[in-house]
């Protein structure tokens, strides 16, 4: 593909001690040409390569459309259910530098090229071309908006804090990265180089929507996007800071977008949720969900609605663990705030030692999984309350799959299959964005 005036991005691949990798073909560093087994490791704050001492390395491909260079037991889904390692394989060029007396690997490459790897990654390839399409521009229009962001704006985005009148209040949004735009696994967009395989149709999407961008009042869409929104979208500063954005708001995953009661009211949250209401995003199609989920994705087969169960024990300790709080035995997960799509950005903790509200949902989500719970739209079942007032099972009941903010990728592949071509999947989810050429 023609790269030309495509713009460069950085992607860190991974942080650690040492890192093995092998150079597919010749690559040129320091003006040598190397290819082959490689093995970095980190000491003193420098990387030690071959017996010597570097504060960076950059290898450049001679060939860059057909080297390529594989890194060893790359971590894929970190705090996310289906973690694991594996080798990946990137294009591009591979430049190692200090972090936090680590080496991380990062990955430079045009724009277009990453964008083949993102929505194989995020996405079976073999999905829809108007699916594919769509992804290709959110994907662009999220990274250039990252990429565009000031280093205070950066700085402002990871991982806030805030403590008030016995409330913890978290979020995360984009890592403070200084030193790359975006990280490769889900907490920014899912990238795996060349590893997963890309189609023609992959490359036909990219293709035809080279350049396209959403855009709302002059400004690039901040396009974010999760697996299944539940049946209604959540809006955005329910979820990251108090910004509403116009084009991220509360609409029905269906036919009829204003058709959705009111789900930041607990009587119809609790009907929604403990319900299976129509929606885009609503179904069972193993061919449509295939498209959208790749092998470890459709590991979870329950995601428009969905039942955890917890005993007391398992529940304290849990909370204790990943919150870093003890709250002892735990009385009750009692809703405080809901979003749009019913989703809780604020939950109270009534435990035996301490009562504790926390938010936003991903707070929520980490506190109450090993890993990630699959939303925070759920509503809590208590059940065998002793004397004192204290459950011994609590059954959690649930709907949709990540944060709900933007388009549901389960819901677009639906719409893809019915006919819906990418413009008007975007508009579906994208509420009154334009979609523009930015180069």
């Amino acid at each position: 593909m023609e790269n030309k005036n495509v713009p460069q991005v950085r992607v860190g691949i991974m942080n650690e001690p040492q890192i093995a990798f092998v150079l597919n073909g010749n690559y040129t560093v320091n003006e040598d040409l190397v290819s082959g087994e490689q093995l970095v490791a980190c000491n003193n704050g420098k990387i030690i390569w071959n017996g010597r001492e570097y504060t960076d390395l950059n290898f450049m491909p001679t060939e860059p459309d057909q080297d390529s260079f594989t890194l060893r037991n790359v971590t894929i889904g970190v705090s996310f259910h289906w973690r694991r390692e594996e080798d990946q394989t990137f294009r591009g060029a591979l430049h190692l530098i200090v972090e936090d007396e680590k080496i991380t690997a990062i990955n430079i490459l045009p724009i277009e090229d990453y964008l083949l790897s993102v929505i194989s990654s995020e996405m079976s390839a073999t999905a829809s071309l108007e699916l594919l399409k769509a992804h290709a521009v959110i994907s662009r229009s999220w990274l250039l908006a990252q990429i565009r962001k000031t280093p205070d704006e950066v700085n402002s985005d990871t991982e806030i804090e805030q403590f008030s009148d016995g409330e913890y209040i978290k979020w995360w949004d984009r890592d403070d990265h200084v030193n790359f735009d975006v990280c490769a696994d889900d907490h920014c967009q899912r990238y795996q180089g060349i590893t997963r395989a890309t189609t023609e149709a992959v490359a036909k999407a990219i293709k035809a929507t080279w350049g396209q961008v959403l855009m709302s009042n002059g400004e690039l869409c901040d396009a974010r996007f999760s697996k299944s929104c539940g049946g209604v979208f959540e809006e955005f500063e329910n979820c990251w800071e108090s910004h509403h954005h116009s084009y991220l708001e509360a609409r029905r995953d269906g036919e009829d977008e204003t058709d959705f009661p009111d789900l930041t009211r607990e009587a119809a949250a609790e009907e929604w949720i403990l319900s299976s209401p129509k929606a885009f995003c609503n179904t069972s199609d193993k061919e449509i969900l295939s498209q959208v989920l790749n092998d470890y994705d459709q590991e979870t087969t329950d995601f428009y609605r969905w039942k955890v169960e917890y005993t007391q024990n398992e529940i304290a300790d849990l909370i204790r663990r990943r919150t870093g709080v003890d709250y002892g035995r735990i009385k009750d997960l009692q809703p405080v705030a809901r979003g749009t799509s019913g989703r809780l950005y604020k939950m109270k903790i009534v435990g035996e030692k301490q009562c504790r509200v926390i938010g936003k949902e991903l707070a929520i989500r980490y506190a109450l999984s090993e890993s990630a719970l699959y939303s925070s739209a759920f509503v809590v079942e208590k059940h065998d309350v002793d004397s004192a007032g204290y459950p011994e099972k609590f059954i959690l009941y649930g709907a949709g799959w990540g944060h709900g903010v933007g388009l549901c990728q389960i819901g677009a592949a639906v719409m893809g299959a019915k006919g819906y071509d990418y413009r008007e999947i975007l508009l579906h989810y994208f509420v009154g964005a334009s979609i523009d050429k930015e180069y």
